[in-house]
């Protein structure tokens, strides 16, 4: 059931897949939302209850002023917070979310039992040169129908084609998030995270396309090898095989969570 609350003058949108379980917070991917956990959330059944918040700027939530790594982990936080979940829950998150996910994990171990990283890379470095977010630049937010929007979407079309919904004035179409926040979003991504990833102590997982585009084979056996208490799952796919192999990803997760 999809829920909100205000955290200032922004809406914070999520879902929750309710359920009798102990409760895990999911925080999806960079342009995305929190419907991409749908079918982990069928998957898990009465085990576990999953609580997606669309994340700032993206889905149904309201833009932010900046999307740095405290205001996405201040909102978890938040989120947290309203729903009373005061004893320690169990974290996931992919590609961006789960970026912020060790990040907050780290700046707030108690409120983390455990940690499940999927494909979120340490060492992130954004090129200047051309990209594979270069489609951004241009991408228009809104349209006055969503035949319009995706025409003028040209080859990004299938990407953003599932996200688009009506403006809440009823005066057209809009993508699923502003381009201008999710270049933002990815530029402020680039860094070294090693002393944030190896800050948590608490028991994590590393789900890993083997051939993903965002995180090395390299990279991933030194994210496992040098944080303690950390299992590794590797996927025969690319950075989106969550999506690409789900039955895979579900698998890896419950195999996990069971030994909680």
């Amino acid at each position: 059931m999809r829920h909100e609350l205000k955290i200032d003058d922004r809406t914070l949108s999520y879902l929750d897949f309710g359920g009798p379980g102990r409760p895990l917070l999911a925080l999806h991917g960079g342009m995305s939302e929190a419907l991409a956990f749908t079918g982990l959330a069928a998957a898990l059944g009465d085990g576990w209850r999953v609580i997606a918040p669309d994340q700032r700027g993206h889905g149904d939530s309201g833009r932010a002023p900046d999307y740095h790594r405290e205001g996405y982990v201040s909102d978890a936080v938040a989120l947290l917070d309203h729903l009373g979940l005061d004893a320690p829950v169990t974290l996931l998150g992919y590609s961006l979310g789960g970026l912020n996910a060790y990040h907050l994990a780290a700046a707030h171990p108690d409120r983390i039992s455990a940690l499940i990283g999927v494909d979120a890379a340490v060492e992130i470095r954004i090129p200047t040169g051309p990209n594979w977010f270069d489609f951004l630049d241009g991408l228009p937010y809104t349209a006055p129908t969503r035949e319009d929007l995706l025409a003028a979407a040209g080859p990004a079309a299938p990407f953003v084609a599932d996200g688009l919904r009506p403006l809440r004035d009823g005066s057209g179409w809009r993508l699923a998030y502003h381009p201008q926040d999710m270049l933002d979003s990815i530029r402020a991504c680039d860094g070294d995270h090693w002393d944030t990833w190896l800050a948590s102590t608490c028991p994590a997982l590393l789900v890993h396309g083997t051939r993903s585009q965002a995180l090395t084979q390299a990279a991933a056996d030194a994210m496992v090898a040098r944080r303690p208490k950390t299992s590794y799952a590797p996927l025969d796919g690319d950075h989106f095989v969550p999506f690409t192999d789900p039955e895979g990803f579900h698998a890896a997760v419950g195999t996990f969570l069971a030994t909680l």
